[in-house]
């Protein structure tokens, strides 16, 4: 018999369900807030072995290392507030922080041209949702302020991606409808970003100038290298996929993308690598929507290990900074045994609309590699990391011998901004077309395998009859489309038109980035949007095609995002037809991605090696950072019960433990958002060594989870938690638990740092 989730395993309903819980309120929230003129100031698991292929595209020489370039990495902490601030991704007011997995980082590339220094640009890798408009103003701000020094840095030329996880804090967003579940704009969970964005670059930017000096320093980009990873990802949306043409699906053996594209920067000097940066397509739902400690998800756990891998490594420069960056990810799921319906039947969800015999979506649930362990999905987690992981390991040992090297000197960027809104232009045949203003389906309130829907909806969902009254009467209060847009969006039935919403200030974005960056004959897409499987294939090589006229070598191109202002979907015209989640999700209407690939081909020049020129900037969206509505409260006051101190240890732990087993200690807490203790820690496991102490684990350590609890609100009293999950090979030994803490007055706001100890325990 199949086994049924558990309240403690998987939640019973997607985002859409609270979204739908408190829209309402915040609507009129937001409606009286603006007429009152508020705003807002600005363990060691055994797992299988992954199948990973062997390294494939072995082009160059192992002499043949490619052309020089300027080349600085840095990374930086930009764990937000763990606790009492919403999540981003699933857009469920239920996650809400309660502690820590695991921290997570910005990691910086700065890429120059060695003969024009002033030709390079930047590529952020954000452990989070996507990179958003008001994060993105946010960064640029911060480079700014950095002086004269960083002036080379700006609009054109600095690239914001997200690795889409969905375990991460949000209330960061520029626009109002990623602000509901989270109840607005938190200006802590935004600068915890932008300030580790800026200092990731900064940390990129001195490791390069340093090259500038001594330019036989100058690193290279050794090759591009390229690994297939059969299992670490699936499509969740076959059926959709399945209606682009027969001829084309044929030119390709799986319906998701399966190869991790790698580049390794080496220096010239000493072939010491500093650094790499992948690209793999897979989403960041391997932790259920129901699990409340900040982690990266899967491609944080993938980064983490490779840089603590390096730690030790000779082939290895000190700092190491391992990027793994998201791809056309908008079909794919980590949930690789498939979608199954959680109802006793044993059976898997229908291939057409996800849903199990009742005709409802809420039982279908995609299932991890580890979907029989009730924890929340992080075992399942972890796997998909560690076979990312794998995979550019064996491509990082390999590229010595094998790979393609970037050659040609040129280093470009553009980006300028677009209006998508009733925006005709002509497809490849003459035809002519348009976008729409962006609006959203009645198939985005079903949700996916990876976190289903609520009220009914399932995924194709014509709107007729409504799934749920409750949507209907939302919608009436808000806006119904105009007979423009509906026509301009069928087959799309509209459930949200929030392009043309802007009370009190705009839902959703209509004016999107368009970008593309070159080294070389390696060319980045930078798309605002999840792109599907195909609709990424197609981009791809439109891309390809066209920047053929511009490199001496064969291009080499690939995708990152969601990135730069946050856009939701992209499916291709046939895909958008079906109406499943992705294309009711795919704001701008069917010719989307025709009207991306026009923006971004029509173009290329600009990454030509003569260009000298920018495009027209384009109209500048709204910038809602001084304005968003927050119901966010802040912390009021810390306190310590009677006949305690803060950092007491109140449950010790035991007095020895054998590997495997988790380890707890309990203080007197307080709340860990008066000081996010950014670039430190919140816990730490210390080992005896004769008379001295040394810390072995900390915040970035998976094995280690801090969590936070409220124990009476009114007297501020609360608790925190040091788990260490004992991995299987963790040392013998003596050791003792840390915690560090800040407590806030009451009286004058005053944060006090303290820390508690716990006693002694061996491990063996």
């Amino acid at each position: 018999m199949a086994r049924s989730y558990s309240a403690n395993s998987r939640a019973p309903g997607r985002p859409v369900f609270a979204f739908l819980s408190i829209f309402s309120f915040f609507v009129l929230g937001a409606f009286f807030a603006t007429k009152l003129g508020a705003s807002v100031p600005r363990s060691k698991f055994d797992f299988r072995q992954p199948r990973v292929d062997t390294p494939v595209n072995a082009q160059a020489e192992a002499a043949a290392k490619g052309d020089k370039y300027l080349i600085g990495a840095g990374k930086a902490d930009i764990t937000g507030p763990v606790v009492e601030i919403n999540f981003a991704g699933y857009a469920d007011l239920s996650q809400t922080g309660t502690g820590l997995r695991q921290r997570i980082y910005s990691r910086a590339f700065i890429i120059g041209d060695v003969n024009n220094p002033d030709d390079r640009f930047v590529y952020l890798v954000l452990d989070q949702q996507s990179g958003d408009t008001a994060v993105r103003f946010g960064i640029l701000d911060g480079i700014g302020a950095l002086g004269d020094e960083y002036a080379v840095y700006g609009q054109g030329n600095v690239a914001v991606t997200g690795t889409h996880a969905h375990s991460a804090p949000g209330a960061w967003f520029n626009y109002l409808l990623p602000q509901v579940t989270s109840l607005g704009f938190d200006e802590q969970s935004y600068q915890a970003i932008v300030d580790g964005a800026v200092l990731s670059i900064k940390r990129a930017h001195e490791s390069l100038t340093e090259l500038e000096i001594l330019l036989y320093r100058t690193p290279l980009i050794w090759p591009i290298g390229t690994v297939n990873i059969t299992d670490g990802n699936l499509s969740r949306s076959l059926y959709a996929y399945l209606a682009n043409p027969a001829e084309e699906r044929a030119l390709y053996t799986d319906d998701v993308d399966k190869e991790m594209t790698v580049l390794k920067f080496q220096r010239a000097s000493d072939s010491k690598n500093i650094g790499i940066l992948t690209w793999y397509p897979v989403h960041g739902t391997s932790i259920y929507q129901n699990s409340t400690h900040v982690a990266g998800d899967n491609k944080g756990v993938a980064e983490l290990m490779f840089e603590k891998a390096m730690e030790g490594e000779d082939s290895a420069a000190d700092g190491f900074v391992a990027g793994f960056s998201q791809a056309n990810v908008g079909d794919t799921t980590p949930n690789t045994l498939g979608a199954w319906c959680d109802d006793g039947s044993g059976q898997m969800c229908s291939l057409e609309n996800s849903t199990c015999g009742d005709g409802k979506s809420q039982a279908c649930h995609g299932r991890g590699p580890f979907f029989d362990k009730p924890d929340l999905g992080i075992a399942s987690c972890y796997e998909i990391g560690k076979r990312q992981y794998d995979g550019a390991r064996s491509v990082y040992d390999s590229l010595d011998s094998s790979g393609t090297a970037v050659v040609g000197s040129t280093v470009k960027a553009f980006h300028f901004y677009h209006d998508m809104a009733f925006w005709k232009f002509q497809l490849e045949n003459g035809t002519e077309v348009q976008t729409c203003p962006a609006a959203l389906g009645y198939s985005f309130a079903a949700g996916t395998s990876d976190g289903p829907g609520a009220f009914d909806f399932t995924q194709g969902d014509s709107g007729t009859p409504s799934a749920s009254p409750i949507w209907e009467v939302v919608k009436s209060l808000l806006r119904a489309p105009s007979p423009e847009q509906q026509a301009c969006q069928n087959p799309k039935p509209v459930l949200l038109d929030v392009g043309e919403m802007s009370v009190p200030y705009a839902w959703s974005p209509n004016i999107i980035d368009v970008q593309l960056l070159r080294v070389g004959q390696f060319v980045i897409i930078i798309s605002p949007s999840e792109a599907t499987t195909m609709a990424g294939r197609r981009w791809r090589a439109a891309v390809k095609a066209a920047a053929a006229d511009i490199t001496d070598a064969e291009p080499n191109v690939v995708l990152g995002g969601p990135a730069n202002t946050y856009a939701h979907y992209l499916t291709t015209p046939e895909e958008f037809g079906i109406q499943r989640y992705e294309g009711a999700s795919t704001l701008f209407g069917q010719w989307e991605l025709p009207a991306y690939i026009n923006l971004t081909v029509g173009n290329i020049q600009y990454l030509a090696p003569g260009s000298s020129g920018t495009p027209d900037p384009g109209p500048t969206p709204p910038d809602n950072r001084g304005s968003s509505l927050s119901f966010i409260t802040g912390v009021v006051q810390d306190n310590a019960p009677l006949g305690k101190s803060f950092g007491d240890c109140t449950t010790q732990p035991a007095a020895s433990y054998s590997r495997g087993a988790v380890i707890n200690a309990t203080f007197v807490g307080a709340n860990p958002r008066n000081n996010l203790r950014l670039e430190g820690t919140f816990g730490a496991i210390e080992k005896q060594d004769g008379d001295t102490w040394t810390q072995v684990r900390d915040d970035s350590d998976w094995a280690l989870v801090y969590t936070w609890t409220r124990t009476n609100t009114i007297l501020g009293y609360s608790e925190v938690t040091i788990s260490w999950e004992t991995e299987a090979d963790a040392e013998p030994g003596t050791y003792r638990t840390k915690y560090y803490g800040d407590s806030k007055a009451l009286i004058g706001g005053g944060i006090t740092a303290f820390e508690g100890t716990s006693n002694t325990f061996t491990l063996s």
